[in-house]
């Protein structure tokens, strides 16, 4: 029997996954082993980083040292992890609400600071561990459990806050776009500072159900695709044509001192060395 070749990169123990038939962390967990399988990443220099939520499990199904702990805390943990050893590489797989919600003002400071980690955030634009609530990315007037009436809240856009805080490396896709996916992952687990890759994804059993109106993950995949245009195209278009569009591409692209850096040199003025 042929075994898919991304299999060696897997748990056997903790097969089968527990994600929705359609959902969109499976997809980014194979495209995450696709971009490591091709630039030879050493799985033994690896921590993959989750907190809470569906594509918090991402990290227990990869045959790496792996950390789960309470929700938003990602970066808090990774900011320790790489400062201790600046030798591995650390990957944080973050939910919208995860990331930008209780785990917001982490995200800010670790932009600031240019700390030498990679977010890959799922944004399926909702809560859909704990039942599908609202999130700081659920698009205005859309139906949530918690908003019957429609959301009111204007949407986040995790892009330009990443890249306001200082992140050096920021993209946006979507699950419909998984070249663009795996090239993303391959430059930033290269890129030194904060690699932040938006993923904007498909939850068909909370946000499609109650959205859209259905449950299959192919009719929230195409209202995903109806609704997104390029960065470049995205720059000869109004702010009012641009309502509620997702817009993708490469957004930042700076090399610049991170955290890590600043720390060696405070060591070796510290040791009398300069």
């Amino acid at each position: 029997m042929k075994v898919n070749p991304l299999r060696k990169y897997l748990r056997d123990w903790a097969l089968p996954h527990f994600f929705c038939p359609g959902c969109g962390c499976g997809q980014i967990l194979n495209l995450f082993l696709r971009a490591a399988d091709e630039i030879n990443l050493d799985m033994d220099k690896l921590v993959a980083i989750g907190g809470v939520g569906c594509t918090a499990r991402i990290p227990v199904y990869i045959k790496a040292e792996a950390l789960h702990g309470v929700h938003g805390r990602t970066l808090a943990w990774a900011t320790g992890i790489k400062l201790h050893n600046p030798d591995l590489n650390v990957v944080i797989f973050a939910g919208d609400g995860d990331i930008a919600a209780i785990g917001g003002n982490h995200l800010i400071h670790a932009a600031r600071r240019n700390l030498d980690v990679n977010v890959i955030v799922n944004n399926n634009m909702n809560y859909a561990m704990t039942g599908g609530q609202v999130a700081p990315t659920t698009p205005l007037y859309l139906y949530t459990t918690t908003t019957p009436r429609g959301n009111m809240e204007r949407t986040f856009d995790l892009c330009k806050l990443a890249e306001t805080a200082g992140a050096t490396f920021v993209s946006r896709w979507t699950t419909n776009h998984p070249r663009q996916i795996v090239k993303s992952i391959k430059e930033g687990m290269d890129h030194r500072g904060l690699t932040f890759i938006e993923i904007v994804s498909q939850c068909p059993t909370y946000f499609g159900r109650y959205a859209l109106g259905s449950s299959r993950a192919e009719d929230t995949l195409k209202w995903i695709k109806e609704r997104t245009v390029t960065k470049e195209r995205a720059e000869g278009m109004s702010g009012e044509e641009l309502e509620g569009k997702i817009v993708v591409g490469d957004f930042v692209r700076k090399d610049l001192p991170t955290l890590g850096d600043k720390y060696a040199e405070l060591e070796k003025k510290a040791q009398g060395e300069e």
